[in-house]
């Protein structure tokens, strides 16, 4: 009886939350102490904008959250809990092997110096690119997860699923045009909505910054300029060619090499507004196409769960695939993982048989073969 008060409190907590956000610390805090833990928080794990972030936390060290927030969430076991079906509830020894999680830098320096040991971990939402979850937090005090700390995360977690959902739909239209800016500005490529004049309609924080920068596309009069004549040409031409539309341009848009002043080379890509839902994308009517500029160099892949899928990797193989690209050699992976070169090794060697890659520069080259964020 005393278990259904508590439980009917909290449910009313939760709900509360959806109305008042300010609360949710507060709601963790109760939500940890019902399941028998010491901290948690509501994160997301964001594959396009390469970000982890903890919306509501408690019982964390904001020194400790600066430092997740600034490279931690890469280490994080729980980027694989997209594998995981929504409500499923996964402690870390399910996502990785405990021991390999114990000697990992995440663990040695992050997990271990504030005391705890493990998680319960929930997904409340996901996508091909992002991770919504509610994660509570064991102390070495108290242990390991166990049956009874999955028996009331699983009573908790769907009236927390509920009440992000309905946030998101209350939110949606007091907040659109500002979620809009926020996720352009997510995008590590500079991008501009431009109309057929080349007059910029919107940029994103990224593109801001190339403008700011004044070197190769800067803005003159409210237009887009690119600093070397034939790539400014091309780019008035394409522009012009999506006012009438993807059959003009083609759906895929045109790319456009150009090159700063110390020689790195950029690619512009211009892709077509005038048609069809990405019509809607446009902030003003005007907009015609967008056009996004990034350095021509590897990017980790938007939803890297794909290549898991085309090759039918593991959770662990996918990380080292991962992790041969960002982190470096067997060597570095190893060191990173806190595992040994021989453990890599063998995963890698899984990685050549599943991929048909023969050379860690052939992973490389698979991983870069789905990193085009402009893929329809």
């Amino acid at each position: 009886m005393q278990e259904y008060l508590t439980l009917t409190n909290l449910t009313g907590n939760i709900y509360d939350a959806v109305l008042d956000p300010a609360q949710w610390t507060g709601v963790l805090a109760r939500i940890a102490d019902f399941v028998g833990g010491q901290a948690g928080g509501l994160l997301s794990k964001d594959s396009v904008s390469k970000s982890g972030n903890a919306h509501y936390h408690v019982g964390v060290d904001p020194h400790y959250m600066r430092l997740y927030r600034e490279s931690y969430w890469k280490l994080d076991p729980m980027g694989a809990l997209s594998f995981c079906d929504v409500e499923q509830i996964a402690s870390i020894s399910d996502l990785v092997p405990y021991d390999e999680f114990r000697e990992g830098r995440f663990y040695r320096e992050w997990v271990r110096p504030q005391g705890w040991v493990d998680a319960a971990n929930a997904v409340l939402e996901k996508t091909a690119t992002s991770c919504a979850y509610l994660s509570v937090i064991r102390s070495k005090a108290r242990g390991m997860v166990d049956d009874e700390m999955r028996r009331r995360m699983a009573l908790v977690v769907p009236h927390v699923r509920r009440a992000v959902l309905i946030g998101k739909v209350i939110d949606l239209k007091q907040v659109q045009a500002a979620t809009f800016a926020d996720v352009l500005d997510g995008i590590s490529a500079g991008m501009f909505l431009v109309d057929t004049n080349a007059r910029i309609v919107h940029a994103n924080a990224a593109g801001h910054v190339i403008l700011s920068a004044g070197d190769f596309l800067r803005a003159v009069g409210g237009r887009l300029v690119a600093t070397d004549a034939p790539a400014d040409q091309a780019l008035r031409e394409a522009f012009t060619a999506a006012g009438s539309g993807d059959c003009a341009l083609g759906i895929k848009g045109i790319a456009v090499p150009v090159s700063a002043c110390d020689g790195e080379p950029y690619t512009a890509h211009v892709l077509p507004l005038t048609s069809g839902e990405r019509r809607q994308t446009g902030r003003a009517s005007t907009a015609v196409a967008a056009l996004f500029v990034r350095k021509a160099a590897l990017e980790t892949p938007s939803p890297p769960e794909v290549i898991a899928k085309s090759y039918q990797l593991t959770p662990t193989e996918l990380r080292v695939l991962l992790a041969v690209v960002e982190v470096g050699g067997i060597p570095e992976v190893a060191e990173a993982f806190g595992v040994a070169e021989s453990t890599v090794k063998t995963h890698v060697g899984r990685l050549f048989e599943k991929t048909g890659a023969a050379r860690q520069a052939d992973l490389v080259k698979l991983v870069a073969g789905f990193s085009s964020p402009l893929v329809a």
